[in-house]
């Protein structure tokens, strides 16, 4: 765990000893906290074997982006936001 300080405008550093070296990053709110998921430079070199698909990168991002706006209309339909 560490304590880290977040700038005027809303950047924080993420120390060392964490080890998330990555260049991206997700971040994820969680109530009271974030949750950080490094994302690797090559993804499907680091998948390895076990995702198999004839998607093409594009195809996959558009799919990936067309889910994540349902969930989001899902999620503010729930909290009547939307």
């Amino acid at each position: 765990m560490a304590v880290v300080k977040v700038d005027e405008r809303g950047r924080m550093t993420i120390p060392k000893e964490l080890g998330i070296r990555e260049t991206r990053t997700i971040i994820i709110p969680a109530g009271s906290f974030f949750i950080a998921i490094p994302l690797p430079k090559t993804p499907h070199e680091k998948a390895g074997g076990w995702l198999a698909t004839e998607k093409d990168r594009r195809e996959l991002k558009t799919l990936a982006e067309r889910a994540a706006r349902e969930d989001t209309v899902k999620r503010a339909k729930r909290r009547k936001q939307f």
